[in-house]
């Protein structure tokens, strides 16, 4: 079974300050047009989304060059909820081996990575850690936790919706619009349950 996880654009969560995405019908066959043709504006990091290390480490990988083999693979969806602490990382970082998907962990539930948690999953080689939050670190402060996971290359995916799904391994593609040079990217992301 195909599980489609991301947020419909125009209707998504913004996260605050960010710009709303917008949609400009250009051309319209109902107006005579030849073909409908829309321009859409719109920051990376709106809907569901992954963050490229440079969002918050000026060295860092941009999206072109993070791996394509990051954003698809086995994954393991965990249900939290508050703030996660080391120990509750390690826990989940120990299930996620146990069902042989150790390198992308998505949390359903709303659940804050405290910069503890980030540290444990950047040590535990993550490489794809997502959230159904707009940001995966406390909405009143999130560099510190950012810093810690892109600063170890782990890819943040973002806003995902995970629904009422249970936990364990899951096939995860998540590929985000190859945009040269940005520091996060919009995708289209889905699960396919094994």
């Amino acid at each position: 079974m195909i599980i489609d996880i991301s947020q419909e654009v125009f209707s998504c969560r913004v996260y605050p300050g960010d710009p709303a995405p917008e949609k400009k019908r250009l051309l319209s066959i109902a107006d005579g047009d030849p073909c409908n043709l829309t321009a859409l504006s719109m920051c990376a990091h709106n809907g569901t989304h992954i963050d490229a290390p440079f969002h918050f480490i000026n060295e860092g990988k941009t999206v072109d060059q993070i791996p394509t083999s990051v954003f698809a693979g086995p994954a393991y969806v965990t249900r939290q909820s508050g703030e996660l602490a080391a120990g509750d990382a390690e826990e989940i970082c120990i299930r996620a081996v146990g069902e042989n998907a150790p390198e992308r962990i998505l949390i359903a539930g709303e659940a804050v990575v405290t910069a503890e948690a980030a540290a444990v999953f950047a040590r535990r080689n993550v490489c794809l850690l997502g959230v159904e939050s707009q940001s995966v670190g406390p909405l009143h402060a999130p560099a510190e936790v950012h810093k810690i996971l892109l600063g170890a290359e782990v890819v943040l995916l973002e806003g995902i919706r995970l629904g009422h799904l249970g936990e364990g391994r899951y096939f995860l593609c998540a590929a985000p619009l190859n945009l040269a040079g940005c520091d996060g990217a919009p995708c289209r992301a889905f699960l396919i349950s094994e």
